[in-house]
C-alpha cells in the first residue's frame, strides 16, 4: 500500500507539473461562466417576455400560473398509468409523480423555478459536461505518453509490480477529474448565488410512503455525484484505449465519438432488446433525476449494474495488456 501511494504521489506530481494542467483548469472555469452566463441571458429574456405578455395589473400577474401546466402534466401522467402494458418499474415511478403533483395541487406548494438560485443550485450536472472533456484527455496520455516519449522502459525498470502502477496512474486520474469537479461545483455555486434571484418554490418527492420537502444542498449534490458517473466511465474507456493502443490521439477521438454519438445510437435502436445492455444507454444517470430517460423502462439499478459489467470488462483489459506487455521493442 506504501508503494501504491507513493507512485500516486509521483503521477500527480508529475500531472500537476504540466504547463497543460493549469491550462484545463483555466478552460474548465472559463467555460463554466460561459455557461452561466448563457443561462442568466435567458432567464433574463424569458422574464422580459412574461412581463410583455402579462398584463402589468397586480391581479394578474400575481396569479398562481404554475398550477394550469401541473393540472395538464397531471391529466397527463392518469393517462399513461391507464395503460396495462406499463411495467412495474415505470408505473411505480409515474405514480410517485402523480402523488407529488396532486400534494403541491392540494397544498398550493409551488415548484422551484429553474431559473432561481435554488433551481440552478440543484441542477450542477452541466459541469459533468466539462469535467468530462478535459479527464479524457489526461485519462488517454497518462499511459500512451510513457510510451510515446520512452520513458516506459525507465519506469517498469522500478522494483513495484506493474500492475500498481498502471492502478496509481488509474486512480490519479479520477482523482483529477474528481478535482475538476469539486473546483467547477465551488466556481458553479458562486457564480449561481451572484447572478440569480431566490425563488419562492419547494422541492419535492415521494419517498415511497409520502411525499417529502427535499433539501436545495442535498439534491446539488446528489446530481453532482450523478454527473460524474458519466466523467468516471468516459475516462475509464480513454484509460483503456490509451494503455491498450499507446495512442492518446485514439483514445480521445473513440472516447469522444461515444460520448457525442451515444444518445443517437441508443435512440436508433431504442426498439430492439440489445438497447438495453449498451454502454451508451447508461452513461448519463442524471436521467434517472431529469425523467428524460433514454429507455423508458430501464431503472438506476439496472443501469449501474450494467456499468459496472463494463467497467470490469475495460479494467481487466487494460491490466492484462499492461502487465504482460513487452516492452523492449
Amino acid at each position: 500500500m506504501a508503494k501504491l501511494l507513493k507512485l500516486m504521489q509521483n503521477e500527480w506530481m508529475k500531472l500537476w507539473n504540466k504547463k497543460g494542467t493549469w491550462v484545463m483548469i483555466g478552460i474548465m472555469l472559463l467555460l463554466t461562466g460561459a455557461m452561466m452566463g448563457v443561462m442568466k441571458f435567458i432567464d433574463t429574456q424569458q422574464s422580459t417576455f412574461t412581463e410583455v405578455e402579462n398584463n402589468p395589473s397586480a391581479e394578474v400577474s400575481n396569479a398562481p400560473s404554475w398550477k394550469g401546466p401541473m393540472n395538464d402534466e397531471l391529466a397527463y401522467l392518469e393517462m399513461q398509468l391507464a395503460d396495462d402494458t406499463l411495467s412495474k418499474a415505470e408505473r411505480k415511478e409515474l405514480e410517485a409523480d402523480a402523488k407529488v403533483l396532486e400534494y403541491r395541487l392540494d397544498n398550493d406548494i409551488e415548484p422551484v423555478d429553474s431559473f432561481s438560485k435554488e433551481g440552478m443550485l440543484m441542477d450542477p450536472s452541466g459541469i459533468g459536461g466539462t469535467v468530462l472533456l478535459l479527464t479524457v484527455i489526461v485519462a488517454a496520455g497518462i499511459v500512451a505518453s510513457e510510451f510515446s516519449q520512452g520513458t516506459i522502459k525507465m519506469l517498469l525498470t522500478r522494483p513495484v509490480k506493474r500492475w500498481k502502477i498502471l492502478t496509481s496512474k488509474f486512480l490519479t486520474v479520477n482523482l483529477f477529474g474528481m478535482f475538476l469537479m469539486v473546483i467547477g461545483y465551488i466556481f458553479y455555486i458562486l457564480l449561481a448565488m451572484i447572478l440569480f434571484k431566490s425563488g419562492t418554490g419547494q422541492e419535492l418527492s415521494w419517498n415511497g410512503k409520502e411525499v417529502v420537502e427535499v433539501s436545495v444542498w442535498a439534491k446539488s449534490l446528489y446530481m453532482l455525484l450523478l454527473s460524474f458517473g458519466s466523467v468516471f466511465v468516459i475516462a475509464t474507456f480513454a484509460f483503456t484505449i490509451g494503455s491498450v493502443f499507446r495512442s492518446s490521439s485514439l483514445a480521445i477521438g473513440l472516447s469522444l465519438f461515444i460520448y457525442f454519438s451515444g444518445a443517437m445510437v441508443t435512440a436508433l435502436l431504442a426498439r430492439y432488446e440489445i438497447a438495453k445492455y449498451l454502454l451508451f444507454t447508461h452513461m448519463d444517470l442524471t436521467q434517472f433525476e431529469t425523467g428524460v430517460k433514454l429507455i423508458e423502462d430501464v431503472t438506476m439499478p439496472f443501469s449501474l449494474a450494467v456499468l459496472a459489467v463494463y467497467m470490469i470488462v475495460f479494467l481487466v483489459i487494460s491490466y492484462s495488456t499492461f502487465v504482460k506487455r513487452d516492452v523492449t521493442a
